[in-house]
């Protein structure tokens, strides 16, 4: 049987083990081991690569850990805006939502936008429209409220700056230590098919309808059963410059490279350049996972059929 795997992230930046308690540790291992089974077990019952990473993403939606879903950070108005995309790397179909308001799953109304839109791509209130006539579950406000998202919002709302996620962590434009909460998940399935996942709630206090690189088709979420399945993690502004997912699929496809010298390539070398951080997630269709990031750490989970299941935070 062909080998099958799956991948997740929930965020990379500047995240060490001396800023995190044990308490807070091992919540987050639990979170992303919970992720990774539900994708995983997609797989093992012969499951398509595009349910895996759609169950995978969802469960980290519903964890308030994470900047994605109900754990989002609020906008410059106090709101939530969410945005996802994925993506079919056998067909290379995909859908994508940004600036959504009230959408539990996310990742479920892009998949809905991909299959029974006739569009890839839809944001604001025609992609909440399009998701009251699918059906798909809404929340109030309330769901999507948190002291520690609304604090670290606070602590900002009367300036121009914005914050990557944390609370901890200091201003873009004066920080240092930057954390970036988007979730993903990349998989391999048993006919060799690949599928990418990505989910997010942006940057805390971003402002004018910000959107960053998560939605972006080829930016940060593409797959292609020819080259590999990628989902990305960092600040989105020069994700976006580098093209990023796209541009792991093309060293593999022209330079012939693997799956791990591209994500190499361009998150060690490319982004690093750019002055970007954060890392990805990339699979091929032999079932080959990478974890890459140039950060301090990254949450990540890593599971396949011949046994291997590895869950970690921080760098080596």
């Amino acid at each position: 049987m062909h080998k099958y795997s799956i991948a997740i992230h929930g965020g990379a930046g500047t995240i060490l083990k001396e800023d995190m308690t044990n308490e807070l540790e091992e919540a987050y291992r639990e979170a992303l081991q919970e992720s990774l089974n539900a994708g995983y077990a997609v797989l093992e019952e012969g499951g398509s690569a595009m349910n895996a990473v759609k169950a995978a993403v969802v469960m980290m939606e519903d964890n308030a850990l994470f900047n994605a879903g109900k754990g989002a950070v609020f906008t410059k108005k106090g709101v939530n805006e969410l945005d996802a995309a994925i993506m079919d790397g056998s067909t290379l179909n995909a859908g994508a939502i940004a600036g959504v308001r009230n959408i539990r799953n996310p990742i479920e109304l892009a998949e809905e936008v991909m299959l029974h839109s006739g569009h890839v791509f839809l944001s604001g209130k025609g992609a909440n429209d399009f998701a009251i006539k699918q059906g798909i579950k809404l929340e109030p406000d309330e769901y999507f409220y948190s002291q520690y998202r609304y604090d670290q919002w606070r602590e900002i709302r009367d300036s121009d700056l914005y914050q990557l996620d944390h609370k901890s962590d200091k201003l873009v434009g004066l920080m240092k230590d930057k954390k970036f909460g988007t979730v993903g998940a990349v998989a391999c399935d048993s006919d060799g098919n690949l599928a990418a996942a990505t989910s997010t709630g942006g940057m805390t206090n971003k402002r004018y309808g910000r959107i960053g690189d998560s939605p972006m088709i080829g930016v940060g979420t593409y797959a292609n059963n020819n080259t590999c399945a990628i989902s990305c993690t960092g600040h989105g502004e020069i994700f976006i410059k580098a093209v990023a997912a796209y541009d792991v699929s093309c060293l593999m496809e022209y330079k012939n490279l693997t799956l791990q010298q591209a994500c190499e390539e361009v998150v060690l070398k490319k982004l690093v350049a750019l002055n970007g951080d954060g890392g990805l997630i990339g699979m091929d269709a032999n079932g080959n996972a990478a974890l890459v990031f140039n950060s301090a750490g990254m949450y990540r989970g890593l599971k396949n059929s011949e046994g291997e299941n590895l869950i970690a935070i921080y760098g080596s």
